[in-house]
């Protein structure tokens, strides 16, 4: 057996979450790497949202859907994450089945804009809503920061707060890393 590493751990949780004709979110898009994951995983028929504050974000996604064929499976959005519930159609209301935040900055841009606690747990608190039962939003920290570690305390704070029969959490690290590796918080609604 060997151990799953954080970012083919996250990518199974979603693989196991998400089917073709999904509604699902990347709540910060970055490279775009995990939104073309997401729109393969739902098919021509389902559709990935995505948000991400920084418009280098925006292009470089367009890019990379475009090249694989798949922009029409995404709808993105130049907004903060906690702007979720006001900005999807109602059709979305109870059928999102998954979402993915990778926090901390974008990498290759600018170190000094970064996700914040607030509008992150303001973000998962709408798309909980917006889940039915079974519905899994997976946040990928990384906390190698100084804006990170505050971060990776507000969130491990809030999830403690959860209601375990609201929603099941999962903390998925590796214990014995230098360096502060990146680590998995998995919700999955009830």
């Amino acid at each position: 057996m060997k151990l799953d590493r954080i970012l083919p751990f996250a990518r199974k949780l979603l693989t196991l979450a998400v089917s073709p004709g999904d509604i699902v979110i990347d709540a910060t898009i970055g490279n775009g790497h995990d939104t073309l994951y997401l729109a393969n995983l739902v098919g021509e028929s389902g559709h990935v949202y995505g948000f991400d504050i920084q418009q280098s974000a925006i292009d470089q996604t367009v890019n990379r859907l475009s090249e694989a064929q798949a922009l029409s499976r995404a709808t993105l959005y130049k907004e903060s994450h906690d702007k979720i519930s006001t900005l999807l159609p109602a059709s979305a209301n109870h059928k999102v089945t998954a979402a993915i935040f990778n926090l901390g900055y974008l990498p290759g841009g600018d170190k000094e804009i970064v996700t914040k606690p607030d509008s992150t747990i303001a973000a998962v608190e709408q798309i909980l809503e917006m889940m039915p039962p079974e519905g899994i939003i997976i946040l990928v920290i990384y906390h190698g920061h100084e804006e990170g570690a505050y971060e990776r305390d507000a969130l491990l704070k809030y999830v403690t707060t959860i209601d375990q029969q609201y929603a099941h959490v999962l903390n998925y690290r590796f214990m014995n890393q230098q360096n502060n590796p990146p680590f998995i918080l998995a919700i999955e609604k009830r």
